[in-house]
């Protein structure tokens, strides 16, 4: 089942969403890494993480509506992050981390 999606959200999402699609994978393959368990490549990170990366990998029209949720909550977590750290470099490691989490690299070029 297809979810409508506005111009305004898939081009917010996109734009907040600066990782590629690559790049995510391999960070959270990187995270996942760290932990005790073996993990399947594909269910490396965390669940919002990976539901950021089917969505990257999807048309507009594909988009369901648990992924219309999704790119609305990635967008509300990186904007009011953002918004308390201008500076790339005010959060910190941890900071940063969690929002790469998501797809969001806050010390790459805008």
């Amino acid at each position: 089942m297809s979810a409508q999606v506005s111009t305004e959200l898939w081009d917010t999402f996109h734009s907040v969403v600066n990782m590629t699609s690559r790049e995510l994978q391999e960070w959270l393959s990187v995270q996942a890494a760290g932990q005790e368990s073996e993990v399947v490549p594909d269910q490396a990170g965390a669940p919002l993480g990976r539901h950021v990366l089917q969505v990257l990998g999807k048309r507009r029209t594909d988009l369901t509506e648990d992924d219309v949720q999704v790119m609305r909550r990635v967008c509300e977590i990186v904007e009011s992050q953002r918004a308390e750290h201008r500076d790339p470099q005010a959060g910190g490691a941890d900071w940063r981390h969690g929002l790469m989490n998501i797809g969001h690299d806050p010390l790459k070029p805008a």
